[in-house]
């Protein structure tokens, strides 16, 4: 395989040393005759020189005198100013920020900075994970952002994936700056932030693989990358300090069915010009070999309808994988079958990609998910959302009869083409069984090749690494278990093991031709948005949370007397979640009981702090509850001066 690696690379720089060569042929004639005129145009100057009038002794011997002071004078004049110029130049140091991606799967974002001008690569968001509950979704802390705002001079986005795009809607309530990005990449973003309503757009501003920006001291190169959308980039970011290529998520598919290739021919030409620093996807670094080419997806397909020629077909997928929705659509065209869209996000997709000419659909292919009943199970075909189990996506509420347009049952063969994200593959294989339960055919990534990663695999990485021969190197989106393998990885390369930086979310390091140093870290985190509130929910909120779904609520509700604080009425005790309350009479006589100790004894005392008499209700029922059920249910007293 190594081998294979060696072959693939000589391949690109033979082809870059034969265009280098050629170019420096082309310069040295051209040098060759720029020198010729010169010498000619030098010596009839000379002999004009020759020609002209002898002066008197006197005079001449002035005027010599005088050349040579000038002679002189330029000289030392001339002396200086090479001296001046062999001085040597300091060259500036370049900061990476890290403010996400790293030890967690999404909410990518890293923030560069050199001499002053900063430039933002990617705000993504994440999914919550099980703890979190409640929550809709996670973004990074903009914190550090918000207090540069006035260096940041743009935002770049690689491609238009949740995990880099979903977290641009909440930043841009708080700083107003251009967003770079590809056609598609720009059409789905402008398409969300609309959604958002934001009270100022952005700038949105299209760039094409192969394009420079300058933002700041820094020019940005667009590389074209293979991933699961089309428009994918990896970007350099030529600094003053030198250049620095962060590969964005990306694999290295020979055939894909979107754009060409992987553009290796600029990697090698980066990495013969001199890389300071590489930043690569680590997602599959502990896989070995090449990531399966996206055409195998669709030759899974085609088997597949073969094979369901009698059935209805509903296929889930991320809406944003437009290339395999490609796939779906010209399968679905080869055996006369329709095509409908279900899920928002499905949707939406579809229709920027369409408009921006990124799918190319038959005409009267496509059908309204309202028009599924008008056709047999054997001539339709429904792409929906729902392949990572979310509970209210499309596949889901079918899986749960919830869905009120679509009822899925014997006759539907469903294929999920997409793997779980890591966390969530409780969720899908909930799904799946629910499916299962209602007779329909479930077919996933075990089965049949339907799903292929968009991310490359150590060979690809290796290729990456021979091409563009970083001084540095440091490891990117993906969890701890990813980043240490991509790090053995480079190692085993060559690369020194004191050049490879592993950070961590709020990491900062500084790197320089002479050194690479992790600095201080900067303000750093997780924000949970839960509906329309941002950042209102924290880890306390999240325990209570918890705590409320594994114990259950129990609330002692009593008056007191204004003037004495002893027991008007009261206590009357409400439980939710804990236990049936008509079970455990008993229970609650004994609970109702010591809180009405615990006041009167409050009152006898004059301990009139509700704080103070709220914790001793608290630490009572708290206490008699684990010695008789070994359960912990929250205990909410809430008081009343009457």
């Amino acid at each position: 395989m190594n081998q294979r690696i060696k072959t693939h690379c000589q391949k690109w720089r033979k082809i870059l040393s034969q265009n280098n060569s050629a170019v420096r042929t082309k310069t040295a004639k051209t040098s060759n005759t720029a020198k010729t005129k010169t010498t000619k145009s030098s010596a009839k100057q000379s002999a004009k020189k020759s020609y002209s009038p002898a002066k008197s002794g006197k005079k001449s011997g002035a005027t010599q005198s005088t050349q040579t002071k000038k002679y002189k004078k330029n000289y030392y004049s001339a002396s200086k100013k090479k001296k001046q110029t062999q001085e040597p130049v300091v060259k500036p140091s370049v900061r990476i920020m890290f403010l996400g991606g790293l030890n967690e799967i999404g909410k990518n974002m890293t923030l560069f900075e050199c001499m002053g001008d900063m430039v933002l690569l990617d705000c993504g968001m994440a999914f919550p994970d099980g703890e979190m509950l409640g929550v809709d979704l996670v973004i990074p802390d903009f914190t550090y952002v918000e207090q540069n705002k006035d260096k940041l001079k743009g935002i770049i986005i690689t491609h238009a994936h949740e995990d880099h795009i979903g977290g641009l809607p909440y930043l841009l309530g708080k700083v107003n700056v251009p967003i770079y990005g590809a056609s598609l990449t720009n059409g789905i973003i402008g398409n969300k932030l609309r959604e958002h309503s934001l009270p100022k757009s952005p700038e949105l501003i299209d760039v094409k693989a192969g394009e420079r920006i300058r933002l700041g001291c820094m020019e940005i190169e667009f590389i074209h990358v293979n991933h699961s959308i089309p428009d994918a980039t990896a970007v350099a970011l030529h600094t003053p300090a030198g250049t620095i290529i962060h590969t964005g998520d990306f694999k290295i598919d020979f055939t894909p069915t979107w754009g060409g290739p992987t553009d290796l021919n600029t990697f090698a030409r980066l990495g013969d010009e001199g890389v300071l620093c590489l930043l690569a996807d680590s997602t599959n670094a502990s896989r070995p070999g090449f990531t399966t080419t996206e055409q195998t997806v669709s030759s899974s397909f085609d088997k597949i309808f073969t094979n369901a020629m009698n059935k209805r077909i509903i296929i889930a997928t991320f809406a944003s994988n437009v290339g395999r929705v490609q796939s779906i659509i010209n399968c679905a065209h080869k055996y006369g079958r329709k095509v409908a869209f279900s899920g928002r996000s499905m949707v939406n997709y579809m229709s920027v990609a369409s408009e921006l000419g990124y799918l190319d659909i038959p005409e009267g292919i496509l059908i309204d998910i309202d028009m599924l009943g008008k056709y047999l199970p054997e001539q339709v075909v429904l792409v929906t959302t729902g392949s990572q189990g979310e509970p209210m996506s499309a596949l889901s509420r079918m899986a749960y009869s919830d869905h009120r347009k679509v009822s899925v049952g014997e006759g539907d063969c469903i294929i999920i083409s997409a793997n779980p994200i890591p966390g969530n593959e409780r969720t899908v294989g909930n799904v799946v069984d629910e499916l299962l339960k209602r007779g329909c055919e479930v077919i996933y990534e075990s089965m049949y090749e339907v799903h292929v990663s968009g991310h490359a695999r150590q060979d690809e990485l290796k290729i990456i690494h021979c091409l563009t021969k970083p001084k540095y190197f440091i490891p990117v989106h993906g969890e701890q278990k990813h980043l240490r393998k991509s790090r053995d990885l480079a190692i085993s390369m060559g690369m020194a093991k004191e050049n490879v930086f592993i950070g961590d979310v709020g990491s900062c390091v500084e790197l320089h031709d002479d050194y690479m140093k992790e600095l201080a870290p900067v303000q750093a985190g997780k924000v949970f948005v839960d509906g329309l509130g941002v950042g209102d929910v924290g880890s306390i909120v999240l325990r209570d949370r918890k705590h409320l779904g594994q114990d259950g609520l129990i609330i002692i509700v009593a008056s007191l007397d204004v003037y004495d604080g002893h027991v008007i009425s009261g206590p009357d005790i409400v439980s939710r979640g804990f236990v049936y309350v008509k079970e455990s009479e008993s229970l609650f006589d004994e609970i109702r009981h010591i809180a009405l100790d615990v006041l009167e004894d409050c009152a006898d005392r004059n301990i009139h702090e509700w704080g103070v008499i709220k914790n001793r209700i608290k630490d009572g029922v708290s206490k008699h509850i684990s010695d008789k059920t070994r359960r912990y249910p929250m205990i909410l007293p809430i008081l009343m001066e009457v």
